[in-house]
């Protein structure tokens, strides 16, 4: 191959990289040491063109707010009447079994905290439990405890009832300063 095929060749191949979004070093070195020719080519891929800098957006910085009280109050109404629209629709013909429940308690627990967030209740936090036993002859007694502003944070709970389970459900609203 003479110098001149070579040097067509690896013009082309560099447009080739180019075009596919990658820097070549094909001018690299091309040296002789001892009668053996060594030629190096190395590639570096980019997403974009280098170069392409005009673009670039620095990240939004947000100041504090210094906001400590909620702008609206919780909805609790709302919230209980949500528990109880999918306790219902979930629940009214299903019969107790340990492992439906267990799986139904985790589906009701996300589709009720979803539906809560919905609402787009500024700065509060959502937690949702949701707790599923067989309705028998028994009692049970289901509590919470944890550290809250009374005057911002809030629940809201909601019970249900069929021929073999039970369903209590709790929505906590916290605020988040």
């Amino acid at each position: 191959m003479s110098q001149a095929e070579h040097d067509k060749a690896r013009d082309k191949a560099a447009k080739l990289l180019r075009k596919q979004g990658s820097m070549s070093s094909l001018n690299s070195s091309d040296r002789q040491d001892r009668h053996h020719k060594f030629e190096t080519t190395s590639t570096v891929s980019y997403m974009d063109e280098p170069g392409h800098e005009e673009h670039f957006k620095p990240p939004a910085r947000f100041e504090n707010t210094y906001q400590l009280e909620p702008g609206r109050k919780f909805p609790y109404t709302v919230v209980k009447n949500i528990m109880q629209d999918a306790m219902d629709g979930y629940l009214a013909e299903e019969k107790y079994e340990p492992e439906l429940c267990r799986s139904m308690s985790k589906t009701l627990s996300e589709v009720i905290k979803a539906r809560v967030k919905e609402l787009m209740i500024p700065r509060y936090k959502i937690i949702c439990l949701v707790h599923i036993g067989q309705l028998g002859e028994q009692s049970v007694r289901i509590s919470s405890r944890c550290l809250w502003d009374q005057t911002s944070d809030t629940y809201a709970s909601s019970e249900f009832r069929n021929k073999s389970l039970y369903a209590v459900a709790s929505v906590f609203g916290v605020y988040f300063e």
